[in-house]
């Protein structure tokens, strides 16, 4: 699909006038002494400082470098328009235009230098970090605890548990009893039946209660 060119009458306007302005800075640097490529040369440099600085006012923002150099290029290209108009002899030159001319190439390279190596100057700054969000202050429902006159009488069995004892283990519990009475000639206590079972204190009373 082939879009057509449509002539922009501001474009336009603007290639009349970059042609013309071109073309009065190398007559007036043709009649400040400049010939051959160094009087088409003038015109350029002119140029480029001048796109040079306003391209740096948009991408950086206003400053007063960049609008220091586009006032110089932009004087250097309306002084030739108006030099160029019959306002100068141009077969007879001053003396400071031919100083202007001579010295150009130097301010031109020094304002082109400091436009490219100034932009990067900038250290960005970095954002300051978020303060996190304050948690909300919630309290952790707490269950209410019934007073000591309100609690609940337990059952005694549920106090201690007694635990529930094998047979076997009741019978095995006998012969170690009648031995130690044997032995002994007394019956067998709680901790000496305990430790000769090997069980824990509850479950040792539970096999006493069931000896006696």
């Amino acid at each position: 699909m082939t879009r057509s060119i449509r002539p922009d009458a501001v474009l336009v306007q603007a290639a009349i006038a970059g042609a013309l302005s071109f073309a009065h800075l190398h007559d007036l640097a043709a009649a400040a002494g400049q010939s051959g490529w160094k009087a088409w040369a003038y015109p350029v440099s002119v140029d480029l400082l001048l796109v040079a600085a306003w391209r740096r006012l948009r991408s950086d923002g206003p400053s007063r470098l960049a609008w220091c150099w586009f006032l110089v290029a932009l004087v250097a290209s309306l002084g030739a328009n108006i030099a160029t108009a019959g306002f100068l002899e141009l077969d007879q030159p001053p003396a400071l235009l031919r100083l202007g001319v001579a010295g150009w190439p130097a301010l031109a390279f020094l304002g082109g230098t400091l436009l490219a190596h100034s932009a990067g100057d900038r250290v960005p700054v970095p954002p300051a970090p978020a303060a996190p969000a304050p948690a909300p202050d919630i309290e952790p429902k707490r269950a209410p605890v019934p007073a000591a006159d309100d609690a609940p009488a337990l059952p005694a069995a549920d106090l201690d548990p007694v635990p529930p004892v094998p047979a076997a283990l009741v019978d095995h519990a006998r012969k170690v009893a009648a031995d130690h009475q044997a032995r002994t000639g007394s019956p067998i206590d709680t901790d000496t039946l305990r430790a000769r079972l090997g069980v824990p204190a509850p479950m040792a009373d539970a096999i006493a209660a069931q000896l006696a």
